[in-house]
């Protein structure tokens, strides 16, 4: 256990929180992930390792774990269906943090498919923060430790207060994702409209409708007809319309 005085440990969590703002941390999911996992195991005294879990397609899949074994752990968890991970995202205590103080002793009957892996792998503690607020990702952080025992309420507080400022940020990186989505292909199809309209002399309606029919007419989502229509434009000025938009 790390030896750390309160005011230490809060001067951590605000370098962590800033650390996490900085540059395009809350509009870069990705850099958000990571960010969050390098400064939860260097600031929650008795981490040795971590990870986060995070729902996509129906599956839990583990993101940016600090080794290959931690990974495992991750998966076997998702291959299961077991494990504090999994419990953490889905059925959390009012605190949002799971704690398992000896996956080999007292608490291996809770998760008794999952505990013998983490125990071989040579992890005793594992706690899993909920990372999740409404209308967010579905996700929890995972701080492993070799040591029984090694999550005190000091660990387990300052977990739980790490866990809430990085699912609101997780929030904003997951929301900003998709907000630039939509920004792009309002920007993509803004651009295969003007291209309709110079090339048939049609009107912004006009072009759209072109756009939808041929969405219809080849089953194809509406930007990829737009950006097929980007890559294949003919720039001798000749007009495309022998040309088929094709799967």
């Amino acid at each position: 256990m790390d030896a750390r005085h309160p005011e230490d440990l809060v001067v951590a969590l605000r370098t962590a929180a800033h650390g996490l703002v900085e540059e395009r941390g809350v509009r870069d999911l990705e850099q958000t992930l990571a960010q969050v996992v390098a400064s939860a195991v260097g600031t929650v005294p008795g981490v040795d390792a971590g990870s986060i879990s995070i729902t996509e397609h129906g599956r839990v899949e583990t993101r940016h774990p600090t080794s290959e074994s931690i990974r495992k752990l991750d998966e076997k968890q998702s291959e299961l269906h077991e494990g504090p991970c999994i419990t953490a995202i889905e059925d959390p205590p009012e605190t949002g943090t799971v704690v398992a103080q000896d996956l080999a002793g007292a608490d291996a009957d809770r998760w008794p498919r999952f505990s013998p892996y983490a125990a071989e792998a040579g992890y005793r503690a594992l706690m899993s923060t909920q990372l999740s607020v409404e209308g967010g990702v579905r996700a929890a952080l995972n701080l492993y430790s070799a040591e029984p025992d090694a999550f005190d309420d000091e660990a387990q507080t300052l977990a739980g207060l790490f866990g809430i400022q990085a699912a609101v940020l997780l929030y904003g990186a997951n929301t900003a994702v998709h907000l630039q989505r939509a920004v792009d292909s309002r920007d993509l199809i803004g651009q295969a409209k003007g291209l309709l309209r110079e090339r048939f002399k049609v009107d912004d309606e006009g072009a759209f409708q072109m756009l939808v029919k041929s969405s219809q007419d080849t089953n194809l989502k509406l930007t990829a007809v737009a950006q097929w229509l980007l890559d294949n434009a003919d720039t001798s000025g000749s007009r495309p319309e022998a040309r088929e938009v094709r799967r």
